[in-house]
């Protein structure tokens, strides 16, 4: 299967235009949207979501990523088998924290194909033809694809703390894996705080709250309302993790 991961919206021409490209190299192969409103421009936050999401796939599925406010620029086109899974994007951080938690890796640079590519528009020129070469079974060389490892970005750190995502309900990820957090820790945002809890009903209506979400992500969210606008936070705000004792001063909200 082919999923998508981009920032290039819910409407307009240009997952079309992909996806015809997609059918053209591998015909039959399923392609789903992943994310087309993946945080427009931001490969950093992108990145957080792409690894929190894309192990939920089977060994062999093909990810065609573009986050790319540098296209037609000098950050390399890369394709990147990462523990059997293909991901296919620009070389701009979109898979570093794929690649800083992966078990096996193998990594190639993308050339100038041998037609016009736009500068502008390399999610269907050059990534997605890749991409749909590697869901029908073709191998690097036949792609012409050539061993190099991606850029590395290691100042960025190993799980982000911001928010990277703002859903349809107003609810908010971050780049921080709950996993990684005690149960103690409140989120702070701003001025405010918010402790964690197990899922929305746990909280009275009206009340925020973090918590665990389907994809291990540590989620800010309101019951039965929109953490986004209560908390006037949005993709990039930032995310503090404290200690904070019940009756301490302060309590959070």
């Amino acid at each position: 299967m082919i999923l998508l991961f981009t920032d290039f919206g819910l409407e307009g021409p240009y997952t079309g235009q992909v996806k015809a490209v997609l059918w053209r190299e591998a015909p039959g192969v399923p392609v789903f949207d992943l994310f087309a409103d993946a945080p427009a421009q931001r490969p950093l936050e992108s990145a957080y979501l792409l690894a929190a999401y894309a192990g939920g796939f089977p060994a062999g599925s093909v990810f065609l990523c573009v986050v790319d406010p540098g296209v037609g620029g000098d950050r390399p086109p890369m394709a990147v088998e990462i523990d059997g899974r293909w991901f296919v994007g620009p070389g701009n951080g979109l898979f570093e924290p794929l690649l800083r938690r992966a078990g096996s890796v193998r990594e190639f640079l993308i050339p100038p194909p041998g037609r016009p590519v736009s500068a502008s528009f390399h999610g269907r020129d050059l990534f997605a033809p890749v991409a749909g070469g590697l869901a029908a079974g073709r191998l690097p060389a036949e792609l012409g694809l050539r061993a190099q490892s991606a850029p590395r970005f290691s100042d960025w750190p190993d799980d982000l703390p911001a928010i990277v995502y703002v859903d349809h309900y107003g609810n908010a990820m971050t780049g921080l894996r709950a996993a990684m957090l005690p149960d103690s820790v409140h989120l702070q945002l701003g001025a405010r705080a918010v402790r964690r809890a197990r899922t929305f009903s746990d909280v009275p209506i009206g009340a925020p709250f973090w918590y665990e979400n389907a994809n291990g992500l540590a989620e800010i969210a309101v019951n039965q309302g929109r953490a986004d606008r209560l908390l006037s936070i949005a993709v990039g705000f930032p995310v503090q993790v404290i200690e904070r004792s019940a009756d301490a001063p302060g309590e959070p909200i």
